[in-house]
């Protein structure tokens, strides 16, 4: 098929990629030129694990494209992809002009039947303003569809080319079919493409989003009762993770989550409901965890050094809120910096992938190390926001001639404690007695 994806954010530029390996005929459209600019040189504006391999295979063979001209691209497509950002007002909700925009654009550009796709992550009842929008000045039929995506950053290609499952949302036979015959490939396995009606489909990626954060949250809350009890919270989350009811996946308890996805969908679910009379008790609550969660390294290093750190300096490993991506969108780690930063203490930080981005977000605030070990020279302890596989076995024995006092605050209980306090290390996680 003849695709055009509007979008060369995390979710387009992925999805146009991996469309493309497939067999279809892709261009990816951005407004941003300097972006557009990028990726026609085989560069790309964000780190994800295979994409640029990926890219460049497709891009060889011809079936990639990058422009910054929607009008001739949508014009020869018979299925259309918005995936534009979709940032939270201050009051929480989704701010769609940029999806309305992309919608008059692909209108005005129809030369026949068109299936226009809602990718990016909208409220419910948003099909219906991309459908007005479309028809102010479309000259032909389309049909809107909603399809959200489930991907995980660091291993979404994986997630786009073998998906647990495939969400369609048309209200439209013919609509529904185009999307079953693109989506074919993808499904081979056995995994279902499910279809419903389009406001189901828009709900399902809040639903499903609003529930990891809710398993996050509250093994948080689990490991806090498990500091106040003595009890260990890793023995916890293997006796609840093994009833198949609950499911293993997201019981890690850390220093909160982060990212694009999880705060901001939260936020828009609850403002849907209020949106429609109803006061979701139970999202709040978990936005609520969530923001304590990321201050507690703050509270653990203030019992322990006291509240005026001038003169201290700490190490951070992790800066980016998961491993395998280089965002730093809502990382804990910006708010346990900006936290100790307030109290007079100085960083000297590093992660593997997103020094760029620490940079362009923090300026001259901290110090940036060339690698792990040079982050802990002289520090006064060690923090760890993110559990990156390069610093679960590093060379203790090293740490200790570096550090100034062998502390560490580990937010995403990587290590043993036993082995720590055997080596030496003041050692504190979560929910780890």
């Amino acid at each position: 098929m003849k695709l055009t994806v509007i979008g060369t954010g995390y979710v387009g530029l992925v999805a146009g990629v991996c469309f493309a390996e497939t067999g279809n005929e892709v261009v990816c459209v951005d407004v941003d030129q300097r972006k557009i600019d990028m990726l026609n040189r085989g560069e790309l504006p964000i780190y994800e694990p295979g994409l640029k391999e990926l890219l460049d295979r497709v891009v060889k063979l011809g079936r990639l494209s990058f422009t910054t001209e929607t009008g001739p691209a949508v014009a020869k497509s018979q299925v259309v992809f918005i995936a534009v950002g979709t940032p939270p007002d201050e009051d929480g909700s989704a701010d769609l002009q940029h999806v309305l925009a992309a919608a008059r654009q692909v209108g005005a550009a129809l030369t026949g039947y068109t299936v226009v796709v809602d990718k990016s992550t909208v409220p419910v009842g948003t099909a219906d303003k991309v459908r007005e929008a479309i028809r102010a000045v479309a000259q032909h039929e389309f049909d809107v569809v909603s399809n959200p995506e489930f991907l995980k950053e660091g291993a979404a290609i994986n997630d786009f080319l073998k998906p647990d499952r495939v969400v369609v949302g048309a209200d439209s036979e013919r609509a529904r079919e185009i999307m079953l015959e693109l989506y074919g490939p993808f499904v081979r396995s056995g995994h279902p493409i499910i279809t419903m009606d389009v406001r189901s489909a828009e709900l399902t990626k809040y639903a499903a989003n609003s529930m990891l954060a809710t398993k996050i949250s509250f093994m948080n809350e689990i490991a806090r009762i498990c500091d106040l009890v003595g009890a260990n919270v890793e023995n916890v989350r293997m006796g609840i993770g093994s009833d198949t009811r609950i499911g293993s996946q997201f019981l890690y308890s850390g220093v909160g989550y982060g990212g694009s996805c999880f705060p901001k969908d939260v936020k828009a679910i609850i403002h849907t409901a209020a949106d429609y009379g109803y006061d979701f008790r139970i999202l709040k609550a978990v936005e609520e965890v969530n923001a304590l969660q990321k201050r507690l390294l703050v509270e653990r290093v203030r019992a322990r050094f006291g509240d005026d750190l001038t003169g201290r300096v700490f190490a951070l490993w992790g800066l980016a809120f998961k491993p395998r991506t280089d965002d730093m969108r809502e990382a804990p780690a910006l708010e346990i910096i900006e936290g100790l930063l307030a109290l007079g203490a100085r960083f000297q930080v590093f992660d593997p992938e997103a020094m760029h981005e620490a940079r362009r977000r923090l300026g001259d605030k901290v110090s940036y190390a060339a690698d792990d070990y040079e982050a802990l020279r002289d520090a006064d302890a060690l923090l760890v926001a993110t559990e990156w596989s390069d610093f679960r076995e590093p060379d203790f024995e090293r740490m200790k001639t570096l550090l100034k006092t062998p502390i560490i605050f580990d937010g995403r209980n990587i290590y043993r404690p036993e082995k720590l306090r055997k080596l030496g290390f003041e050692y504190q996680s979560i929910g780890r007695p």
